[in-house]
């Protein structure tokens, strides 16, 4: 197995130096809201990376604040960028009575225990530095009673949940506050986006009307949220697509028929199975008695190559588990088991790498049973994904009109290789709980990328014996001479 895994990792490295441009598509063009992988995260739960501003900090209380902040993400870019992903969510930033940002004080000041407005427009150039993009929410209700709008009284306003209070957005005035508020909280710190939350009484006229403001003052610029809606967004939920990849996978042996919601109309929609507003996914998956690993690498490989903008929780890498806030906000720890990391890196960097495998025409060709095959299309690339979320071995026969002429399906996960057979028909073969993603090759006989990676270690395995072997003999000559 270990032999098999090396030759996968061969394979997979080979790919991506001869098959894909090694410049990659993102060079060429202009990155659009379906060619994003998004990393969501809580500025203080990230990192913490400047004691100096830890003005109201306990780590011992999960309800307070931890101590992340700018000069931590800052510092921790790396982690993000290993796991491939192109854009950045913050979370709200404004000055806040929780850590979460979400019960925002003032639109125009920053959270002093995330840092200083230097420090906040510092990060942003960091992160732009890093050819990454960033955004960050803007909550439109559920903002704190103690408001700086409210306590003056030039915003009118609605009583909400305890301590917190919604607009009145069926107030002239109101509306031209909020939008002008959001407009130049974009401006002033150049994101390259907005995610509006706390949308679910506001009417979808007003919630265009704000998206065409930011779009006016600064083109190009995303606008997102987190909920479902009718809007103009760049990008939004749907919740059932999300309800779809977390029951399809927290067991063995699910119903996976939900996933054909999934189809080529969704490329726009975000897809999570993991999220910060609920249950994360390992709480499920423990909830079932489950074995989490396995099922969060059937998930993640879905996640990455399902048609959508995939968006992925910080802690997910780590399979942090909670039922509920704040429990399932843990402040972030790095030193950790690296081997999710390094998966959920090679799928974003196929994604990222490959027109067709994020953003290619998608054809359901198997789904019954927890065994689901399907395939990611342009005219020049075609690629297979085959998940198998059963207890047993599975297969599927796909004639060679889905793959193409002289093609052989190169696994890039596991070194998996399968042929046309003399029938026309290419039979893929999944062991148990197993994910792999296959290219279709031209093929031309032999495995020539293979066959020089395997002369090449035998060549130095026994390169290396044969060195040990006469350094042990010298050493022996050389005592007997002495004695």
């Amino acid at each position: 197995m270990k032999t098999k895994k090396w030759f996968g990792l061969i394979g997979t490295f080979l790919l991506l130096i001869t098959t894909l441009s090694p410049a990659g598509v993102f060079a060429e063009t202009k990155r659009t809201i379906e060619d994003e992988s998004i990393y969501d995260l809580l500025v203080d739960r990230y990192n913490n990376g400047d004691g100096n501003n830890d003005f109201e900090v306990n780590t011992q209380d999960l309800t307070a604040f931890n101590g992340g902040d700018f000069t931590g993400i800052g510092t921790r870019l790396e982690h993000i960028m290993r796991m491939g992903f192109t854009l950045i969510s913050l979370g709200p930033v404004f000055e806040t009575e929780s850590y979460d940002g979400s019960k925002v004080l003032d639109y125009t000041k920053i959270e002093p225990n995330f840092g200083t407005d230097e420090e906040f427009v510092g990060m942003i150039k960091e992160i732009h530095k890093k050819e990454l993009s960033v955004i960050a929410d803007f909550p439109l209700g559920g903002v704190s009673a103690n408001h700086i709008w409210a306590k003056e009284g030039t915003v009118k306003n609605v009583p909400a949940d305890e301590g917190t209070i919604d607009w009145d957005y069926s107030d002239a005035a109101t509306q031209k506050a909020l939008k002008e508020a959001v407009v130049d909280f974009v401006e002033t710190y150049k994101l390259d986006g907005i995610r509006l939350t706390k949308i679910d009484k506001i009417d979808t006229a007003f919630l265009n009307e704000i998206i065409q403001a930011v779009k006016k003052a600064k083109p190009g610029t995303y606008v997102l949220t987190n909920e479902e809606s009718d809007a103009d967004f760049d990008s939004a939920p749907k919740l059932d697509k999300m309800s779809a990849l977390r029951t399809s996978f927290v067991q063995y042996d699910g119903d996976s028929s939900p996933l054909s919601l999934f189809s080529n109309d969704t490329k726009k929609e975000l897809i999570q199975f993991d999220e910060l507003t609920g249950p994360r996914f390992t709480y499920d998956i423990v909830e079932a008695r489950m074995f989490p690993p396995t099922r969060w690498k059937l998930a993640i490989a879905a996640l990455f190559s399902m048609p959508g903008v995939p968006i992925m929780p910080y802690g997910t890498e780590i399979a942090v588990n909670g039922q509920s806030a704040p429990e399932s906000h843990p402040l972030l720890n790095f030193k950790i088991d690296e081997e999710l990391i390094e998966y959920i890196g090679d799928l974003n960097k196929l994604r990222n790498e490959s027109e067709a495998f994020r953003n290619g025409d998608f054809e359901m060709l198997h789904n019954e049973g927890g065994f689901t095959v399907y395939k990611r299309s342009n005219d020049e690339e075609t690629w297979i994904i085959a998940i198998n979320n059963t207890t047993g071995t599975a297969n599927l026969e796909i004639p060679k009109e889905v793959i193409g002429e002289n093609k052989k399906l190169r696994g890039v996960l596991d070194g998996d290789l399968v042929r046309e057979g003399k029938d026309g028909v290419f039979r893929v073969v999944l062991e148990r709980e197993v994910a792999e993603i296959y290219i279709a090759d031209e093929d031309k006989g032999f495995n020539t990328p293979y066959l020089i990676a395997s002369i090449l270690i035998y060549v130095l395995f026994f390169g290396f014996l044969f060195l040990a072997l006469r350094k042990g003999r010298q050493k022996r000559k050389n005592k007997a001479e002495m004695k």
